[in-house]
């Protein structure tokens, strides 16, 4: 899978996110540095992330526990 392009966002444990729609690709770099794919993300679960009121409470009840993540290398 090739590079996907990620913007930074507002958030006090998240850096940046992107998102492919046509893999159902989900890539956040966390501010620790850490980059994780997760995969088979449906879009409406990543437009409800962008408009939770907190994107890292979002990322850790409804996505986390109920997607496949893989750390990307560096």
């Amino acid at each position: 899978m090739g590079r996907i392009r990620r913007w930074p966002v507002s958030s006090s444990a998240v850096r940046s996110v992107g998102y492919d729609p046509q893999t159902w690709t989900l890539e956040v770099e966390f501010d620790s540095g850490a980059i994780y794919r997760y995969l088979d993300v449906e879009p409406l679960d990543v437009e409800a992330m962008f408009a939770a009121d907190s994107l890292g409470a979002y990322l850790n009840e409804e996505i986390k526990p109920h997607y496949e993540a893989v750390q990307v290398e560096q």
